[in-house]
């Protein structure tokens, strides 16, 4: 491959790659590759991140969080149903390959979230909640009663 390089005289600072464009035909591409690339992409990108001050953080976030709102407004069942769907795969799959240690900091955090969900809720909350917990003890009742 180094004498066709030499041949249509390509530099040797950027990495050439070639592309099949059909039956015998190529094409040699000069310039970073797609991954290389992305990795710069994202490298420039936290770096941003870094410097932004407080409000441009919030700016940005809440400008993404519109966004998300927005697409899932646009979304049929079906897409909701498939996100949500490979949400939850994704979730299994990194329950599965966490290591014991990460199981306990994760669930020692959910506790924690809990407490503080609790601590933070009002009378009026607590009252609702209980009411609609016994309610549904009650017809739960009811339906095994019937069966």
């Amino acid at each position: 491959m180094l004498h066709c390089l030499r041949k249509w005289n390509i530099s040797h600072a950027t990495t050439p790659y070639i592309i099949r464009t059909g039956s015998n035909h190529h094409h040699i591409k000069r310039g970073i590759t797609g991954d290389v690339a992305s990795r710069r992409e994202a490298i420039r990108k936290r770096e941003r991140r870094v410097a932004e001050t407080e409000e441009e953080r919030s700016r940005r976030l809440s400008f993404m969080a519109q966004r998300g709102q927005d697409r899932r407004a646009e979304e049929t069942e079906e897409q909701r149903n498939s996100r949500l769907s490979d949400m939850a795969q994704r979730g299994q799959e990194r329950r599965a390959e966490e290591t014991e240690e990460q199981r306990n900091r994760r669930l020692a955090v959910m506790g924690q979230r809990s407490q503080q969900r609790r601590a933070e809720e009002t009378e009026e909350q607590r009252k609702e909640k209980t009411f609609w917990g016994q309610r549904n003890v009650y017809v739960s009742d009811n339906i095994c009663k019937k069966n």
